[in-house]
C-alpha cells in the first residue's frame, strides 16, 4: 500500500510539472510563434487571406517511462484542418519515425521508447501540414523541441578514487587531511537531483567531512603512528540535498598517518658483555650494540658516543650508516697483564631532533658494555726500546759493544734466550752472548771500510722459540786517527824560465780518510830531503792548505827542466800521523804575459800518463818483439842456406803449375811483374864480333849477364822491392772506393833459381852455346824428348837471364796490391 500511495505522488508530481510547462508553451507561442505561416508568406498571399500560428510548443516528456502503452508528448494542428481529414501530418529530424510517431490525421505525438536524459537532453524535430490529395505544403515547415525531462534516476560517483591521504602523528584537531568530490549525472538545474551533501560512514571516531565542500579533518589531537599507522574512511555522498529519497554513493579513504620523532633511542639491555685477545691489533672490531627507536625513516638516524675517560682512550665507536648499530673497535694496544677487564658506557642519541617534542623527555639512552681481554702467550719484548750502539773501530776482537734486554710480557715470565739474524752480519762481524744479550765484535772493525752496521737481533722463550721477536740495532764504528794525509792528487805544476823569486806556482790540500770529531787540522813542512832546495818555498796557509813559491830569479830547461819537491803532511792526531808526497815542477819557456808556451813535452806527457811500472813494462815488450822478430830472420837464413845445399834434390817434385790466367788484356788492375824488373839493369853485354857461339871460345856466362842471383849474391840488398810493396800498400790503403774491401793478397821472394835451368821453352831466353842440356837425357824416359828438342837448337843463341818468381799467393782480378787486410766494414 506505501508502494502504491508513492507512485500516486509520483504521478501527480509529473502531471503539475506538466500543466506547468504547458501553460508556459501557450504563453510563448501567443506571444512570439505565430505559428507555420506567416504574414507575407508567398504561398499564403496566393489565397488572400493570412493564416493563424500553430497551436502548439515546446514538448517535453518525462524520461524512464516504464509504461506498456506510447507515452503521449503532444498534438500538432493546423487551423486549416476541417477535421474532414483532407490534411497529413508529418516529422522528421532526430528519432522521427523511430523514437517518435505521428498520427497523419490527429496530429498526435508519442514517444515508442524509454528515454534517458543523462544519455540525451532533448531532440530537434521538424513539422510540416501537407494535402493528402496533392502533397502541397499548406504550412510553412517549423522546428520543435522535444525536452527530455530529468527524474533522480542517478546516484552519486566518487569519479577519482581510491583516494590516498596522509596526516602527521599528535596532529592538532581538526587538520586538514584532503578532500574528495562526488559528481551526480543529473540535472543540476531542475530540482534538487544534483544537490550532493557528504558524511562519515565509517572512521567518525578520528576523522571528520564538510558536509558541503568534502574536506577531511581530523577529529582527535593524540593520532599515534606507533599505534596504528593507517585508518580506512568511508565516506558517503547523497543527493536531493540529504532528504528522503535521495540517492547515495560512498568511497573508501585511505588515511596513513606519518611518523614524527617523538620517540627517543632505547637499548633493549643495559649492559653487554664482549671479549677479546690481547694481541688484537689495533682497529679490531670487539662487537656490536643498537638502540631501538619506534619512529621510521631519518627519525631513526642516530650518533653514538664513548661517555667516560677511560672508554675514550682504548675503543673507538663509529656508526653503521646502514644498520644504526655502533662497531666498538679497539683504539689502543691491549694487555691482558696490565688490566684484565674494561667498563665503558655508549650512548646513543637522535640525529635529528624535532624542537615541538622536545618536552617529551631526553632523546638519548645510555648502555654498559665490559670487555675481557683473554690471556695470550706472546714474544719477548725488548726493553728499553734503544737500538743505536757505538764502538770504537781499534776495539779488539771480543770487546763489548753494548747489551740488549727482552722480558717476557707474559705472567709466566719464561727465561729469553738471544741470537743474531746471520742474514743481517753475514761476515759475522757481532756475536751476541744468548744468555746475557751482550754483544761483542767478531773481528777487527774499521770504520773507513764500513761507518755503521745494521743487524738484527732475536729474543725468543728458551722453552719455545716459535716465540720470537725481533730488534734492529745500529751500531756506530767511531773514528780512530789511523790513517796519515795524503796529498789530494799527484801534483804537478809548471814555473817559467823567467819566474821572480815569491811567485806562487802551486797550491797544495790534502785529504785524510778520518774524520775526528774536532775536525780535520794539517801541518805542511818540506822533507828532511828536501832540506837544501833552495829553488822553491813551502807556506803553510793554517786553513789545511799550502802555497809553493818561487825562491830564485829565472830557470835554465836546459841545466835542469824538471823538480821534485818532497812535502811532509802531519794531522793533528792523536795520534798525529804524517806521509810525504811529492810535487813535480817543470821548467817552462813562457812569452812576455807570463803564458806558458813550450815544455818538455814528451816526458810531460808519459809522467802524466804513464807510471813508472807501466814504463817498465812496456820496454820490456818492446825487447821482446825484437827478439822475436831477430829469431825468425836467422832461422829464415838457416832454412835457405839449407835449401841451396840440396843440389841433389829430385826436381820431379817440384814442378808448379800457373794456370792464373789474369783478366786478359783488359785487367788493368793487375799486378805488373815487369814493374819490379824494371828496378834492375837487363842489358846485355855482347861478345865478340858476331855474338860469340859456343865454337866461339866465348864464356857463356860473361856475354849474358841475368837477373842477381839470391844465394849467389847474398850481399844484396831487397829493401828496394820492399820499399815499393810497402808504398803500393798504402795507396791501396787509401783509396777507399775500390773493392774488394778485405781481399788479401802476399807477394813474397821465393828466393834464387833453380840450379837445374828453367824447363819451359817459353821462359828459356839462353842458348844452346850457354847451357847443355845433355844431362837431360839421365833423367829417365820421362825427359828424353825435351832432351832430344833442346839438343837439336844448342846452335841458336838466346838471352838467358836467371828467373826470379814473384809469386802472388792470392789474387782477386780487381783488386789492389796488399800486404795486410785493406780494412773492414
Amino acid at each position: 500500500m506505501a508502494k502504491g500511495l508513492q507512485g500516486c505522488c509520483w504521478t501527480m508530481l509529473l502531471l503539475l510539472c506538466a500543466i506547468q510547462e504547458l501553460g508556459a508553451w501557450a504563453m510563448h507561442t501567443a506571444t512570439e510563434s505565430p505559428g507555420l505561416g506567416q504574414p507575407g508568406d508567398p504561398t499564403l498571399l496566393a489565397s488572400g487571406r493570412v493564416k493563424r500560428g500553430w497551436v502548439w510548443n515546446q514538448f517535453f516528456v518525462v524520461e524512464e517511462y516504464t509504461g506498456t502503452e506510447p507515452l503521449y508528448v503532444g498534438k500538432i494542428h493546423s487551423d486549416s484542418d476541417e477535421g474532414d481529414g483532407s490534411i497529413k501530418y508529418t516529422i522528421s529530424g532526430e528519432g522521427a519515425g523511430t523514437i517518435f510517431l505521428i498520427d497523419e490525421i490527429t496530429g498526435d505525438i508519442h514517444a515508442t521508447e524509454r528515454l534517458d536524459r543523462e544519455q540525451k537532453t532533448f531532440y530537434t524535430l521538424r513539422a510540416q501540414a501537407r494535402d493528402r490529395q496533392t502533397d502541397q505544403l499548406l504550412e510553412p515547415e517549423s522546428e520543435f523541441i522535444i525536452k527530455v525531462q530529468d527524474i533522480n534516476d542517478s546516484e552519486p560517483r566518487f569519479l577519482e578514487g581510491p583516494y590516498i591521504g596522509s596526516v602527521a602523528e599528535l596532529s592538532p584537531i581538526g587538520t586538514s587531511v584532503m578532500q574528495v568530490m562526488a559528481s551526480d549525472a543529473d540535472d543540476p538545474t531542475y530540482g534538487s537531483s544534483a544537490r550532493i551533501v557528504y558524511s562519515v560512514l565509517e572512521g567518525e571516531q578520528h576523522f571528520t567531512v564538510d558536509s558541503k565542500t568534502g574536506v577531511i579533518r581530523t577529529a582527535v589531537a593524540d593520532l599515534d603512528r606507533e599505534t596504528q599507522d593507517r585508518y580506512e574512511v568511508v565516506i558517503r555522498a547523497t543527493d536531493m540535498a540529504g532528504q528522503l529519497g535521495g540517492l547515495s554513493g560512498s568511497t573508501t579513504v585511505t588515511i596513513v598517518v606519518t611518523d614524527v620523532n617523538d620517540n627517543p633511542p632505547r637499548f633493549p639491555q643495559k649492559m653487554y658483555q664482549f671479549s677479546i685477545i690481547e694481541t688484537a691489533p689495533v682497529g679490531t672490531a670487539i662487537g656490536r650494540v643498537k638502540a631501538e627507536d619506534s619512529d621510521v625513516g631519518e627519525n631513526t638516524d642516530m650518533t653514538y658516543q664513548m661517555k667516560d675517560e677511560e672508554g675514550v682512550e682504548m675503543f673507538k665507536v663509529t656508526t653503521d650508516s646502514n644498520t644504526q648499530e655502533a662497531v666498538i673497535t679497539v683504539q689502543k694496544p691491549l694487555d691482558y697483564e696490565s688490566k684484565k677487564v674494561h667498563t665503558v658506557v655508549v650512548e646513543a642519541l637522535n640525529k635529528f631532533v624535532d624542537p615541538r617534542f622536545v618536552d617529551l623527555g631526553t632523546f638519548r639512552d645510555q648502555t654498559i658494555v665490559r670487555v675481557s681481554v683473554l690471556d695470550v702467550d706472546e714474544p719477548p719484548e725488548f726493553w728499553p726500546p734503544s737500538n743505536t750502539m757505538e764502538v770504537q773501530e781499534d776495539a779488539h776482537i771480543g770487546s763489548i759493544v753494548g747489551v740488549v734486554t727482552a722480558l717476557d710480557p707474559d705472567t709466566a715470565n719464561h727465561p729469553v734466550r738471544y741470537a743474531i739474524d746471520r742474514s743481517t752480519d753475514t761476515e759475522r762481524i757481532f756475536d751476541i752472548d744468548a744468555n746475557t744479550g751482550a754483544i761483542v765484535t767478531g773481528k777487527v772493525l774499521d770504520r773507513e771500510t764500513a761507518g755503521w752496521h745494521n743487524i738484527t737481533v732475536l729474543a725468543m722463550e728458551a722453552d719455545n722459540h716459535s716465540q720470537v721477536s725481533r730488534a734492529s740495532l745500529r751500531i756506530r764504528i767511531l773514528d780512530v786517527n789511523d790513517n796519515p794525509p795524503e796529498l789530494a792528487t799527484p801534483y804537478e805544476a809548471a814555473v817559467c824560465e823567467d819566474a821572480k823569486p815569491g811567485q806562487l806556482i802551486q797550491t797544495i790540500s790534502v785529504v785524510d780518510r778520518d774524520e775526528p770529531q774536532g775536525g780535520h787540522r794539517f801541518y805542511f813542512t818540506l822533507a828532511p830531503e828536501a832540506t837544501n832546495n833552495h829553488h822553491f818555498s813551502l807556506l803553510d796557509v793554517k786553513d789545511n792548505t799550502a802555497a809553493v813559491h818561487t825562491q830564485r830569479v829565472g830557470f835554465n830547461r836546459q841545466e835542469q827542466d824538471v823538480y821534485l819537491l818532497p812535502i811532509l803532511v802531519v794531522d793533528s792526531g792523536p795520534p798525529a800521523l804524517s806521509s810525504t808526497g811529492t810535487l813535480t815542477i817543470r821548467v817552462c819557456g813562457c812569452d812576455s804575459t807570463g803564458a806558458i808556451q813550450s815544455c818538455n813535452s814528451t816526458a810531460y806527457a808519459m809522467s802524466a800518463t804513464l807510471s813508472p811500472g807501466a814504463l817498465i813494462a812496456l820496454l820490456v815488450c818492446v825487447l821482446i818483439l825484437i827478439v822475436l822478430v831477430l829469431l825468425i830472420l836467422t832461422l829464415k837464413r838457416h832454412h835457405k842456406s839449407h835449401l841451396t845445399s840440396e843440389d841433389d834434390e829430385d826436381m820431379r817434385d817440384n814442378v808448379i803449375k800457373y794456370n792464373d790466367e789474369g783478366g786478359g788484356e783488359q785487367d788493368t788492375e793487375a799486378y805488373d811483374m815487369s814493374a819490379l824488373r824494371s828496378l834492375y839493369d837487363f842489358s846485355e853485354i855482347k861478345g865478340g864480333d858476331g855474338g860469340g857461339g859456343p865454337g866461339e871460345g866465348g864464356n857463356p856466362a860473361s856475354e849474358r849477364h841475368a837477373l842477381p842471383q839470391w844465394v849467389q849474391s847474398p850481399d844484396l840488398d831487397f829493401s828496394v822491392f820492399r820499399d815499393y810493396i810497402c808504398r803500393k800498400v798504402e795507396q791501396a790503403d787509401e783509396d777507399l772506393s775500390v773493392p774488394p774491401y778485405d781481399s788479401f793478397q802476399t807477394y813474397a821472394f821465393e828466393g834464387s833459381d833453380s840450379p837445374v835451368p828453367s824447363l819451359s821453352s817459353i821462359n828459356t831466353w839462353s842458348s844452346g852455346s850457354e847451357q847443355d842440356f845433355s844431362y837431360l837425357g839421365g833423367w829417365g824416359p820421362r825427359f828424353r824428348q825435351l832432351a832430344a828438342l833442346y839438343a837439336g837448337r844448342r846452335g841458336e843463341h838466346h838471352p838467358a837471364p836467371t828467373r826470379t818468381h814473384l809469386r802472388p799467393t792470392q789474387r782477386h782480378p780487381r783488386s789492389k796490391l796488399h800486404a795486410t787486410p785493406q780494412r773492414k766494414t
